[in-house]
């Protein structure tokens, strides 16, 4: 029996016509995660945190700290703060989670192609170029609605569509086409960045624990743990750039 390497998540079974994959059931676990760990967090808060409440303070604290580097200004963090805080918590855990004990080894068999093949429950949600897609379209229609509430509908278009008649001529118009492409370009590169990254980290795991179970995979694993560490970060980072570049005037 062999286990799958897939570009596409594996169908573990259906709801329905619905087809549950091992990406979307992660999906799932990282939100409820998130869902109680934010019930718990608020439930009951002490003046003086310990404990849970101390590990989720520090975390926010170094997050805030992070968002006023860039923005320069705390009354816009504030503004820009649960979206980005919100991207990295979800995507660091989407991407660790698929660094669980039984990756590879704990699944439901299927025959694929006339051989039966083992299809593993855990897969990051990272490596899904659907969930990457999606969350870079909301980044980026995110920075479009933080734009337009920060200097107004008119100036924010102003950005886009410039007439050809002012000076210096056709320019401003030509750069406004650009500066329309660069926001799908974002939507591009965002998706495929991250699932990149990190789909190629679980292949590269799933090989060397084939290859050489034993003790030889764990440098890789830690290695893993740090880019997943580091794609979560530069996705949060540069959506808080986007942010800032779009609540600013032409």
């Amino acid at each position: 029996m062999d286990v799958t390497i897939s570009l596409v998540p594996e169908v573990i079974t259906y709801i329905g016509e619905f087809p549950i994959t091992n990406t979307f059931l992660m999906t799932i676990v990282v939100s409820t995660m998130i869902i109680v760990g934010s019930f718990l967090f608020t439930r009951k808060q002490a003046l003086v945190p310990h404990g849970f409440q101390n590990f989720v303070e520090t975390i926010l604290e170094g997050l805030l700290g992070l968002v006023d580097s860039v923005t320069g200004d705390r009354v816009q963090s504030r503004k820009f703060f649960p979206i980005v805080a919100t991207i990295f918590i979800f995507v660091i855990l989407s991407n660790w989670i698929g660094l669980l004990p039984g990756m590879g080894t704990v699944g439901v068999n299927q025959i694929h192609h006339g051989e039966e093949v083992l299809v593993s429950f855990i897969r990051s949600p990272s490596a899904d170029l659907n969930m990457t897609a999606a969350l870079a379209i909301f980044a980026v229609i995110a920075a479009q609605v933080m734009g337009v509430a920060a200097i107004g509908m008119r100036k924010y278009a102003g950005k886009f569509f410039i007439s050809p008649f002012k000076k210096p001529y056709f320019i401003g118009t030509f750069v406004g086409i650009l500066e329309i492409i660069s926001e799908f370009a974002k939507m591009i590169s965002f998706s495929f960045r991250l699932f990149g990254n990190i789909f190629a980290g679980e292949v590269l795991l799933l090989v060397m624990l084939a290859l050489v179970p034993l003790l030889v995979p764990l440098p890789f694993l830690f290695l893993e743990v740090f880019v997943g560490f580091i794609q979560a970060l530069v996705f949060a980072m540069l959506t808080l750039v986007f942010f800032k570049m779009a609540a600013e005037a032409h």
